[in-house]
């Protein structure tokens, strides 16, 4: 019968609809997926009587070769806010941050030590003593940071602590004697001065290097500046460390969308003091307090542009310090100074964002808690 379909051209009708004049198949490359229900874009709809539109044109045929040059390569940015203090990525050239903030942390020991002899369980001769011991320290302080280029910033900081100790003392022997002392320190802290450098670019995917250093003054009233009582107790508390100190620091950032990682390492050098001065029946010479190595590592993660959060721990070994007491040396012993890290960070406006972190202690030596929050404001 003339003008009939056959059972095979109508499937093929079917899946791959008509071209330009019938079953136009000649207009398709040899290579080309057919792609059912392929319309031209809105725009290029024409209205016609009836309501159809004109059928589309063959598509031009790809490139035999490169046309024009390849795109620049891309700089890979951190813009995660919660990310811990001199982690993140740098201003940018003429870029002034003016940054208001303050930090609580709890410190708490509670020892026994017992110097006696054991005769049978809960039987025991000799002497106990316990010492339990609170401080609670609040810093407030502000900081300003310049950025000179896109690849260098400097910063200044400008602290004021207030601190609150309580240490209760129990010995038992054939009496009992409980002694609770209280002593309040408020003054200005150690101020500090830091610069950072970007390294490299971190185009094509690679992580950013930043180069930093800090150096930290004595303005703080230091733990051998306090006032004494006849028998060489102080009778306030240290706002500062009563040294100089110089610390370099070198920081790496990898940004993988949304997240950025990071990781750290740095070293403080503590600069020796000559005291020379006698506290009670004790006369103190030469100071040198140990040094530190610090190293950290986490990531932070942007739930969206306005709202990120970040997670990490860092951990500081703090060398044993030197002191000289009545002409004869001696030594403390080390410090392990372990945290996890949790920040969280808002971005209010495109100038000001609200910072808060909280620093868990997981070794001895470190503070049990520490809650700090910041409002870095954007010039």
């Amino acid at each position: 019968m003339s003008g009939t379909v056959s059972d095979a051209e109508l499937g093929e009708v079917r899946g791959a609809g008509f071209g330009v004049h019938g079953l136009g198949y000649t207009e398709l490359a040899a290579d080309e997926p057919i792609r059912l229900n392929r319309r031209a874009p809105y725009s290029t709809l024409t209205q016609t009587e009836g309501g159809s539109a004109p059928p589309a044109s063959t598509p031009a045929p790809a490139p035999t070769r490169p046309v024009g040059e390849a795109p620049p390569e891309e700089t890979q940015v951190a813009t995660v806010d919660s990310l811990p203090e001199g982690q993140n990525a740098l201003l940018g050239a003429g870029r002034l941050v003016i940054e208001p903030s303050i930090e609580y942390s709890r410190s708490s020991s509670n020892r026994l030590v017992f110097r006696g002899a054991v005769i049978a369980e809960g039987i025991q001769i000799g002497l106990i003593d316990a010492n339990d011991t609170a401080r609670d320290t609040i810093a407030s302080s502000i900081a300003i940071r310049y950025a000179l280029t896109d690849r260098l910033e400097i910063e200044a900081r400008v602290p004021f602590i207030y601190r609150s100790d309580r240490v209760t003392t129990l010995s038992q022997g054939t009496t009992s004697t409980t002694q609770t002392f209280e002593l309040e320190g408020s003054n200005m802290g150690d101020a500090e001065v830091s610069a950072r450098y970007q390294l490299n670019r971190g185009r094509n995917g690679a992580p950013i290097f930043v180069a930093g250093a800090r150096v930290k003054s004595d303005t703080g009233l230091g733990p051998f500046d306090l006032a004494r009582d006849t028998q060489g107790v102080s009778t306030e508390l240290a706002t500062g460390s009563g040294f100089w100190a110089v610390q370099g620091s070198l920081s790496a950032m990898y940004p993988t969308d949304p997240a950025v990682l990071f990781a750290n390492v740095s070293y403080m050098y503590n600069m020796p003091r000559d005291i020379d001065r006698t506290l009670g029946t004790v006369t103190v010479g030469n100071v040198d307090p140990g040094d530190s190595i610090g190293v950290g590592f986490g990531f932070g993660f942007s739930m969206n542009p306005r709202f990120s959060y970040s997670l990490g721990y860092s951990h500081s070994y703090v060398m044993p310090t030197e002191t000289e007491l009545n002409g004869s040396l001696q030594r403390s012993t080390e410090l392990q100074v372990g945290s996890l890290q949790l920040g969280l960070s808002f971005r209010t406006t495109e100038r000001l964002t609200l910072s808060a972190s909280v620093d868990m202690g997981l070794t001895e030596d470190a503070p049990d808690v520490r809650v700090s929050f910041r409002a870095p404001f954007r010039w």
